[in-house]
């Protein structure tokens, strides 16, 4: 492959490169690059939202490239700091750990297992020690810290900003030291951390590392960053019937976005996609093939299929025949907004009674509008939350 096609893979979907001429440069040097992404384990789910950056991970690791997955485990009891307004709280060890493992056990589905090195950020910190952080902390100055976007808004509103957040940045740094990294990746929200690793590589009397930023995926809300913690999320380790449900459920702008970021397809297949758009097909039928897609990858054709026709039975307001029963011991003296946090179809009972007042529940295939006086009743009978989520209640 030329180098002008390499390098209109590596720069397909990316938002920036920094600097492009090194990145051709070490490309000229015709040996594998060692590509770093970090990844800071607060929630044991990865998400589509993720899938951007890994995705770009798994083409360079296609064009020859040595890919690191760097597990934040010492970070990640820090916290990021990017883009938050407040101080997080620290994670707990045993919960680093915990996600740590569910990361590296989910991220096959994209990356080559045999030619992917998983590695963990705590191998080199934990023997930094109290010297090393201080003379890691001399290098830089507080007055570059509250450059950053994030720190400055806080600095300026009098929002508390911790000493350990002003470390973060340092360590992620750190670890492209310590890996000798060529290239790292990572969002667009990551930048000033990701300049931190080429500032202390030059420090470190190492060649300064070049960085691929990737954009930020909106959740199914189609406003915010797709995260856990907004539950706006699809996750890759999801049933293939809810991925499935969720892409369809976005909207048909959303849906562009989506295909452009997440799409494996050929920009001339994305291409033909639009066309079909433009001349008038309903969206409906694009989104039902890049669904297919998306779950084929993260499941297998077969479940894909299926998962289409389960939307299809639940579209139309049809009881799937496999649907869950679930045994509870009476439900005399409960509400309906009682039952559905008791069976966690809601986190509370203040969401279920907006969700009756938004016709979106039904007892026995008929949608409940009043929200007063709401008792289910004993014996069998069936529930429904939105187009997903159907159970048939067995009471003793």
């Amino acid at each position: 492959m030329s180098l002008k096609e390499t390098l209109s893979i590596i720069k397909r979907g990316t938002d920036e490169i920094l600097v492009e001429a090194e990145l051709i440069e070490k490309l000229k040097e015709n040996r594998p690059l060692k590509i770093k992404a970090g990844f800071d384990p607060t929630a044991p789910d990865l998400h589509l939202g993720h899938t951007v950056l890994l995705n770009k991970l798994r083409q360079l690791q296609d064009l020859g490239h040595d890919v690191i997955f760097l597990i934040g485990d010492f970070t990640g009891m820090i916290g990021d700091p990017t883009g938050k307004n407040t101080t997080r709280p620290p994670l707990s060890e045993e919960d680093v750990q915990k996600n740590a493992q569910s990361y590296a056990n989910q991220v096959y589905k994209i990356l080559d297992k045999k030619k992917t090195e998983v590695v963990f950020n705590s191998k080199w910190l934990d023997k930094l020690g109290a010297s090393g952080m201080l003379k890691l902390s001399s290098m830089h100055t507080v007055a570059r810290m509250l450059e950053r976007d994030d720190f400055s808004k806080r600095f300026k509103s009098n929002q508390p900003i911790a000493i350990h957040e002003f470390i973060y940045p340092l360590l992620q740094g750190y670890d492209s030291v310590a890996l000798k990294s060529d290239i790292e990746l990572g969002g667009t929200d990551q930048k000033f951390n990701l300049l931190m690793g080429r500032e202390l590589q030059k420090q470190f009397d190492q060649k300064p590392q070049c960085i691929i930023t990737m954009p930020l995926l909106e959740g199914l809300d189609g406003i915010n960053k797709m995260s856990k913690s907004m539950d706006n999320y699809i996750g890759v380790d999801e049933p293939a019937e809810i991925i499935f449900a969720k892409i369809m459920s976005i909207s048909d702008d959303l849906m562009w976005r989506y295909i452009d970021l997440l799409s494996l397809k050929t920009i001339n297949d994305i291409a033909k996609w639009k066309a079909r758009f433009d001349k008038g097909e309903n969206p409906k039928n694009i989104k039902v093939e890049f669904a297919k897609e998306i779950v084929s990858r993260f499941h297998n054709s077969d479940l894909a299929n299926e998962a289409e026709k389960d939307f299809n039975t639940r579209a139309q307001g049809k009881i799937p025949d496999d649907i869950n029963e679930i045994k509870i011991k009476s439900a005399d003296d409960m509400t309906v907004p009682q039952l559905l946090k008791e069976i966690e179809f809601v986190s509370s009972t203040s969401e279920a009674m907006r969700l009756i007042k938004g016709g979106g529940v039904k007892l026995n295939g008929k949608k409940i509008d009043n929200v007063k006086d709401l008792t289910p009743g004993s014996g069998s009978f069936t529930i429904q939350v939105g187009k997903r989520k159907f159970a048939r209640i067995m009471c003793s």
